[in-house]
């Protein structure tokens, strides 16, 4: 059984900085795809950034890309989400996600697990 630990998450105000991160249990950590996704209230949950299983690849939601950075460590089988110049519109219960499918990686309902959320608010 995969398990995925989010952690990290708390209050911040516009302009800060926060890192989450996610520590991921189970079968082997470099063979997925590994993903960020948040959800806001009365709003779909929705993919942010993905990193690819050796790193080689990163893709971001326009609404944050050039803000927030994902990256992997492989031995430490832990994903990470810097989140730099956070607004109050990035407040969202955020989720860590794991993909071993083929299935396109922006889309939510291709994840396989995830993890329980770690809240993250930003205040004007």
């Amino acid at each position: 059984q995969v398990q995925l630990v989010e952690s990290g998450g708390g209050s911040v105000q516009a302009g800060g900085s926060l890192r989450l991160s996610c520590g991921v249990s189970g079968r082997t950590f470099s063979s997925y795809f590994m993903a960020w996704a948040r959800q806001a209230p009365g709003k779909e949950r929705e993919i942010v950034a993905v990193i690819r299983r050796n790193g080689g690849f990163t893709y971001y939601a326009d609404s944050v890309k050039a803000r927030f950075t994902i990256s992997r460590d492989n031995v430490k089988n832990t994903v990470y989400l810097q989140m730099n110049r956070l607004k109050p519109e990035d407040t969202a219960v955020y989720y860590c996600a794991a993909k071993l499918n083929s299935g396109i990686y922006y889309v939510t309902e291709n994840y396989d697990y995830w993890g329980q959320g770690t809240q993250v608010t930003v205040s004007s």
